[in-house]
């Protein structure tokens, strides 16, 4: 193999590329709070820039605001007819796991929770504080007072997002981004100097048609996986089914991390046994019946149709990069990983790889699928 010599000029250039990818992520952090509304906007104009086209030429509207303005009236529609549907069965289940924790706390030891589970969970767990905090009337403040700093932190997004200025600085950054949404994904190219212009439109649609694979097709999964499980809770009668379903459904979003779903099942279950006074294993089995039923759905029939085969990457590989995007930007990163890691190893094997054995005289790889 032909060593590359490593230079003085290489080490530099490597640092000031590293210092230059640095500044850029602090600036982008000590910016995101301004930013934020911006790529929110961006986002809900590229989710809705297809409708936003339907209206203007296939409907053959004049004005390109008024089909921004029927297409945001009916996502509106949507998203709160959605609400009304999905919220107020949340609300009265949420209430019912309030009445099952109580008796569960009031039947002690409860018929039908084995005593090992019992007792597990006295010794973890205070009931007599968990009762009092039931009791609370105002159980909200109970909760704030318990957990100050989820509290805290939980305020402070919920102040940062869906405070009424943030929305309406949304409103206005997505309708102006719709009205000249080609020459603004078009026109930034000519930021770019000419000589990086062809590789910087090819990343981006790259990056474009990576994403658009990806997150619809894991979107629709995760959607069909979630009523699959909303149906299966409630033909056996598990308490909050539909909230449960849901957020497995959420949870498929990032591969393997549906498995958490497991720890809010057990404790439905040990709750339903204790309410009702039937065997927990019987109806912990019938809970696992309903994962490995909507499983076998999933990876038979769901996953194979509508995702195919879009990243191509090992397990072990899945996990490691699940890891490091996660440590690096959260839950965002997870969602994120797949796409990114696959493009970033079609790129170092077209641009590194491939070059090196071209510059050997040797015969290329196979690409990755």
């Amino acid at each position: 193999m032909i060593r590359k010599e490593i230079t003085f000029d290489m080490v530099v250039r490597s640092l000031m590329v590293v210092i230059i990818a640095v500044a850029i992520l602090a600036l982008l952090n000590r910016l995101s709070g301004v930013l934020l509304p911006f790529f929110v906007a961006w986002l809900i104009s590229y989710l809705i820039f297809p409708m936003v086209q339907f209206f203007q030429y296939k409907c053959k509207l004049k004005y390109r605001i008024i089909a921004i303005l029927i297409s945001l009236l009916i996502v509106t529609a949507v998203g709160i007819g959605v609400f009304i549907l999905i919220v107020p069965p949340l609300v009265t289940e949420s209430l019912r796991i309030k009445d099952l924790l109580f008796e569960y706390i009031e039947s002690s030891p409860p018929d039908g929770v084995p005593a090992m589970i019992h007792g597990f969970i006295e010794r973890h767990l205070n009931l007599e504080e968990l009762k009092a905090l039931i009791r609370r009337e105002d159980f909200l403040t109970a909760v704030r007072e318990t957990l100050p700093k989820v509290w805290s932190v939980i305020a402070e997004s919920v102040n940062l997002v869906f405070s009424f200025f943030s929305l309406l600085l949304i409103l206005l950054y997505t309708i102006f981004i719709l009205l000249d949404y080609e020459s603004i994904s078009d026109g930034w190219v000519n930021l770019v100097p000419k000589r990086f212009r062809p590789f910087c439109l090819k990343l981006v649609a790259d990056v474009k048609d990576s994403m658009n694979k990806y997150f619809r097709g894991q979107a629709l999964v995760a959607s069909c996986v979630g009523i699959l499980f909303c149906i299966g809770f409630l033909i056996i009668d598990f308490p909050l089914a539909i909230g449960l379903g849901l957020f497995i459904g959420m949870l498929n979003m990032v591969p393997y991390l549906q498995t958490l779903g497991f720890i809010p099942t057990i404790i439905l279950a040990i709750l339903k046994a204790a309410d009702t006074g039937g065997n927990f294993w019987v109806i912990l089995l019938s809970a696992f019946a309903v994962f490995a039923v909507v499983q076998t759905i999933q990876d038979t029939y769901l996953t194979p149709r509508i995702m195919g085969k879009v990243t191509g990457l090992s397990p072990a590989i899945i996990l490691l990069s699940l890891s490091i995007w996660g440590s690096l930007m959260g839950v965002m990163g997870m969602i994120i990983a797949l796409p990114v890691t696959t493009l970033l190893i079609s790129y170092y094997q077209k641009y590194v790889i491939n070059r090196e054995h071209k510059k050997n005289g040797e015969s290329l790889p196979d690409s990755p699928s």
